[in-house]
């Protein structure tokens, strides 16, 4: 017996599917990179070889070398002097109105002492370094001319006293003559101006 063998067939191959699309995708794609890279090329890098200088508007035009020799010297212009500027000097204010605006700050003290006899530690600690603080802005307010020497003292003597009890409360030690102090040279500046 012979054994029978398929019959092969010749057919025709199907055609391969059409790639069009995914071709045209990859040519887009790197069309697209290639402008990023051009466009952020164009924006970062600089334009020309070196940046020329640029004359600034102070100086002073210099005469243009020319072709034929002169007989009479070209005048040369004469710088202008710049003004010069100065802030304006600060107003000598009137007692009312450095009161009213000192007025906050001299409360606020008032109040600050009066937190602190039932304080110790950090609680009392942090009122004293805001009082001192205040103490500092206090110091840097313009008074006017009729007290001006009266109130940088006091000023001087509060901060000094608030730092004697600070150093108190640091140390652990009473706080009773310190702040009976302070009080007293609070009060010395409220007086100087009115309060």
């Amino acid at each position: 017996m012979s054994e029978q063998q398929p019959e092969l067939r010749w057919a025709p191959i199907p055609p391969a599917p059409k790639r069009r699309g995914r071709i045209w995708l990859i040519v887009g794609l790197s069309v697209l990179a290639v402008a990023i890279v051009i466009t952020l090329l164009v924006l970062f890098l600089p334009r020309g070889g070196s940046a020329e200088p640029t004359p600034s508007p102070s100086s002073s035009p210099s005469p243009t070398p020319s072709a034929t020799p002169t007989q009479t010297p070209t005048p040369e212009p004469t710088p202008t002097p710049t003004p010069e500027t100065s802030p304006p000097p600060v107003a000598d204010p009137d007692l009312d109105t450095f009161t009213t605006l000192v007025q906050p700050r001299l409360d606020d003290a008032v109040t600050g002492l009066g937190f602190l006899p039932g304080m110790s530690g950090q609680e009392a600690a942090q009122i004293v370094d805001q009082l001192q603080q205040d103490a500092e802005r206090l110091a840097d307010s313009v008074a006017p001319s009729s007290i001006a020497t009266e109130w940088s003292n006091a000023v001087a003597d509060y901060a000094s006293k608030l730092v004697s009890l600070r150093s108190a409360i640091d140390s652990g030690a009473s706080t009773g003559a310190p702040l009976t102090a302070a009080s007293n040279s609070l009060q010395a500046l409220r007086a100087l101006v009115g309060l």
